[in-house]
């Protein structure tokens, strides 16, 4: 532990961005291609209501995410916490305690979301093919709940450490084991494909959990799995931070749901297909940066921990600046190239040509989103998950919905696609404020 605590206490802030971030950015992007590449190989194999089931299902799997996200980034935070100021009670147990809460979180997700799988996609306006579709995909999905969300929220664990790299190894692992299934379980499943895009997902899930369950077992040196049980004394802690991040990944079943709901209603089959792509699109681009936010965590929260309040605000400052040339690196091509960027998932070249003006709308503010994630970010590692939280609400209730439900009205489709550009507009502002004051309470000198 000293080496690392040591690292990420000492070293130039820039380098620490490289070395953290390049492979937490990596490890993200192959979470991400488990979705992406069923989207694309659906669109390709079996036909575009597949790809548009498969994305219409989507914000219904971040159920998992959030549970994963919930638990892994609250405890993640805790430990880098910890480790800056060396309290190895806390280490100790830290496992243990996420363990016991992904078994019994993860069980309830997966019963009732095969349960209800059917109501939940009708929320979003799903019907005919694309709902039929979209359920035989999703129930599936939901089987291997417990296997992503150990994977994922233990995966959280290693960042929070530190091992960048071997997060990334591990997920790199589960991500090209998907790849290869993809096509080949599509095709073996006949007129049943998208039933075996969602298998090769589960399987790779399962195969990631084992991988990682055997690396806390019996070759992590600093968190090892103790007891499995509910620590009382962390849950409040974990929850305080790791809400604002699950809220993030959950509300965004919120967020999506009124989306394709409005496109349905608007535009009909043809625009939620052109959502869907669009969606997908904005979730993959903004993967590389919610790694870049992984990278963050823990050089903040151990120097937090450590009562170096100078060093953290510059960390902070340098990650800002860096996401934001990574967000650019990703708009630049796809608002300059939107017809290849579209035609990956949608083979239709009418359809792609006829959503290109509105995706670029759509898409328009992305070089905004890695300074919004970097400050949320910032306020989950310090512990202040209240003013994370109020972002998150922000940006995906409290502003969005009024939104959505009002700008279609005035301006048809149109309104559906300028909603999200102009609310994270005003999120991203308002972020910047809050980061400022909360520099404004830092102490001038180390002790605070």
């Amino acid at each position: 532990m000293t080496d690392a605590r040591e690292e990420l206490l000492k070293e130039s802030p820039i380098k620490l961005m490289i070395k953290l971030c390049i492979p937490a950015i990596i490890g993200m992007v192959v979470i991400g291609l488990y979705s992406f590449m069923d989207g694309v190989f659906a669109g390709q194999l079996i036909g575009e209501n597949a790809m548009g089931a498969i994305s219409v299902a989507y914000p219904f799997t971040l159920f998992n995410n959030g549970i994963a996200t919930l638990i892994g980034i609250g405890s993640a935070s805790l430990l880098s916490r910890a480790i800056g100021n060396k309290n190895q009670k806390v280490i100790d147990k830290i496992m243990g305690n996420l363990i016991a809460s992904v078994l019994l979180f993860s069980t309830i997700v997966m019963v009732l979301g095969m349960v209800f799988t059917r109501q939940l996609l009708q929320v979003s306006g799903a019907q005919g093919e694309i709902l039929e579709l979209g359920v035989r995909y999703l129930r599936i999905i939901y089987i291997g709940s417990i296997f992503v969300n150990f994977a994922q929220s233990a995966n959280m664990i290693m960042r929070g450490e530190g091992l960048m790299k071997k997060a990334m190894m591990i997920m790199g692992i589960g991500a090209i084991l998907n790849i290869v299934l993809d096509p080949i379980l599509i095709k073996a499943f006949g007129a049943r494909g998208i039933e075996g895009a969602a298998v090769a997902t589960v399987i790779s899930q399962f195969v990631q959990a084992v991988i990682t369950l055997n690396y806390f077992l019996k070759r992590s040196k600093v968190v090892k799995i103790n007891k499995i049980k509910m620590e009382k004394s962390l849950q409040s802690e974990i929850f305080s931070v790791g809400v604002s991040a699950m809220l993030m990944q959950v509300l965004t079943i919120i967020q999506q749901t009124l989306l394709y709901r409005m496109a349905f209603k608007y535009g009909g089959d043809s625009q939620a297909i052109l959502m869907g792509a669009a969606l997908k699109l904005i979730a993959f681009s903004f993967i590389p940066l919610w790694g870049m936010s992984q990278g963050l965590q823990p050089v903040v929260g151990t120097n937090y921990g450590a009562e170096n309040y100078e060093r953290v605000k510059k960390i902070t400052n340098i990650f800002i600046l860096g996401a934001t040339f990574l967000a650019l690196v990703f708009w630049i091509p796809i608002e300059f190239l939107p017809q290849k960027a579209l035609g990956l998932f949608i083979p239709n070249k009418a359809l792609v040509e006829s959503g290109v003006s509105n995706f670029r709308i759509f898409y328009g503010v992305f070089p905004l989103y890695g300074a919004m994630i970097m400050m949320i970010t910032f306020f989950q590692a310090i512990g202040n998950g209240k003013n994370a939280g109020k972002l998150v609400f922000l940006k995906q209730i409290i502003l969005f919905v009024p939104a959505i439900l009002l700008m279609p009205r005035a301006f048809g489709m149109l309104g559906v696609w300028f909603t999200s550009p102009a609310v994270d507009t005003i999120v991203t502002l308002l972020a910047f404020i809050l980061l400022i004051k909360e520099y404004r309470k830092f102490p001038n000198g180390k002790d605070r």
